[in-house]
């Protein structure tokens, strides 16, 4: 008999420590950050998660809704531009163009070598802008 409870009392341990082992790691996976509500596109949604890869480089991967088209905009705009303030600096990087807006759902990804502090999107005229424009149509706080 005592044999026996102490078989069960292992699994329940064993139990136990997967689950926590589990529920560590789909904590830890990937930071996930909500856009705040934008005045430019007050329907546009969505939301960024980043999470260090092997090579120590962020990957950052963006979901997005109810996007306008960039030439719907007042004043109409040509594309829409991803920008980043990495946590080491104030200066915003451009990285990259969003493309198909005409769709719903848009999802947008990159790696970065730098840590985000704050991620924002921009509507611009040109995809290979150095500083982002006056525009700004979703942004994060800072995380």
């Amino acid at each position: 008999m005592r044999t026996l409870k102490f078989t069960i009392d292992l699994k329940n341990i064993a139990l136990i420590v997967s689950l926590i082992l589990l529920l560590l790691s789909i904590v830890s996976c990937a930071k996930k950050i909500t856009f705040l509500t934008s005045s430019v596109v007050p329907a546009a949604r969505g939301e960024v998660a980043f999470k260090k890869d092997k090579n120590n480089n962020f990957d950052i991967q963006m979901e997005l809704s109810y996007l306008a088209e960039p030439g719907r905009l007042q004043p109409p705009k040509q594309t829409y531009v991803v920008w980043m303030v990495p946590t080491d600096t104030d200066t915003p990087i451009n990285l990259g163009q969003i493309v198909g807006t005409s769709k719903l759902k848009i999802k947008f990804e990159t790696v970065s070598s730098s840590k985000p502090r704050k991620l924002f999107i921009t509507a611009e005229d040109d995809a290979g802008v150095q500083y982002p424009g006056n525009m700004v149509v979703l942004e994060t706080n800072n995380f």
